[in-house]
Order: C-alpha cells, then sequence, then structure tokens
C-alpha cells in the first residue's frame, strides 16, 4: 500500500513540473518564440520518460497484495486527479464530459474549462502555420476548441511540406519532431499503464467504474497529433 501511495504522489508531482513546463511552451508557440519551447517540450519528454521507468517498480506490486488493500480506495481513481485531466486537455484530447468529477471544486473546475475551451499544444502549431503564410482551412486554426482536433487536410498538407522542405522550415521542421517525440512518449506510458494494470488487477473492473484493462487499450489508439 505505501508502495501504491508514494507511486501516485510521485506522479501528481512530476505531472505538475509538466504542466507549469507545457503551459510555457504553449506560449512561447503563440508568440512564435519556438527556442524556448524545444527546451520546455524536450524537458516534458524527459519527464515522461521517468514515468514510463516508475511502471518498473509499480510492477512488482502483486495482485495478492493490491487485493489486501483494494477495498479500501473505494471509488478512487486516476480520473479524479486534475493534473492529468489538464494534461489530457493541453495535449488535445477534449471531452466534456470529464470535468463533472471536479464540479464540487469551483477553482479546479474552472481551470480545467478554462484548458478544454483553449488552444492545444498543437491547435497553437497548426495556428502559427497559418501565420507563417500556410492556407489552413478555418476549420484548423478558429474551431471549437473544446472539442477534440480532427483530421485535416490543409493541416496534413501544411505539415508535409514543412518535412519535404526542412531547411527552409527548420523551426516548424523541430517543432513537429518535438511533438512527435512527446506523443511517443506519452503511448509508451499508457502501454506500460495496460501492461502493469493487466499484472496487477488482471481484467477486473477499475475502481473508478472503469473497464479496467479494456478502458486502458482504447486509450492506446489516442492520436494527440
Amino acid at each position: 500500500e505505501m508502495l501504491f501511495i508514494i507511486q501516485h504522489q510521485t506522479s501528481e508531482l512530476w505531472m505538475k513540473l509538466m504542466l507549469h513546463e507545457l503551459l510555457a511552451a504553449r506560449e512561447q508557440i503563440r508568440s512564435g518564440d519556438l527556442s524556448p519551447a524545444f527546451k520546455m517540450l524536450a524537458r516534458v519528454s524527459r519527464i515522461m520518460n521517468n514515468l514510463i521507468q516508475a511502471w518498473d517498480i509499480l510492477s512488482t506490486l502483486t495482485p495478492t497484495e493490491y487485493s489486501s488493500f483494494r477495498d479500501s480506495l473505494g471509488k478512487s481513481s486516476g480520473f479524479q486527479s486534475h493534473q492529468y485531466r489538464a494534461l489530457e486537455f493541453i495535449f488535445g484530447n477534449k471531452n466534456a464530459a470529464l470535468l463533472k468529477p471536479f464540479e464540487h471544486r469551483s477553482e479546479i473546475h474552472a481551470m480545467l474549462c478554462d484548458l478544454l475551451n483553449s488552444p492545444s499544444l498543437y491547435d497553437e502549431a497548426n495556428r502559427l502555420l497559418g501565420r507563417r503564410g500556410f492556407a489552413l482551412d478555418a476549420a484548423a486554426t478558429d474551431r471549437d476548441f473544446s472539442l477534440a482536433y480532427v483530421e485535416n487536410a490543409s493541416t496534413m498538407a501544411a505539415w508535409r511540406t514543412v518535412y519535404a522542405n526542412p531547411r527552409q522550415h527548420w523551426d516548424l521542421y523541430e517543432l513537429a519532431e518535438k511533438l512527435v517525440d512527446l506523443e511517443d512518449y506519452v503511448r509508451q506510458w499508457r502501454h506500460r499503464h495496460v501492461t502493469t494494470v493487466q499484472r496487477v488487477i488482471g481484467f477486473k473492473r477499475g475502481t473508478g467504474g472503469t473497464a479496467g484493462v479494456g478502458y486502458l487499450r482504447e486509450m492506446l489508439e489516442v492520436r494527440l497529433f
């Protein structure tokens, strides 16, 4: 039980730093000053790598050990982590229904509502493309930011041009690669989450009422950028 508690407490501390860096990086992208954003995004990727390795420690928790205290968790769930929800919103995984667990905490709820309705990291990158002269549809740059991003042909064409001419668009090329790196780490983190949960609880339902491993596997298919 001590292992379980410390794992989650330290994860929340790292998420606090990630939020600090990602919000700052989003502002730098918004202003078009990309060099500082690169360092911030690289730091977040390193933090994600640290969180991925932390699953190695939690995976030493056996099903018998976890079962000995699981009932005392009640309905406690990762859904109740407002910092994790904030990260998902900044990454662009928007869903207004996931605000409900925070309705009783007005300050946190307001913060999450602001993130839900504001451009994600990727939205700001696409808006920067528009300011740099790429022909992007309004559906890509002036959309309803409270909704999850939907693939857009004009956006794909713009990034394809960046990748075809990296010397001409070097800072945009590097920005794209930083985002790809970050998504790679997020996907690795989610994969380790699934495998660790399956090892410890099998296919039982999650404490928050989710389908457990089944739900986590669905999250593996969520693309951020």
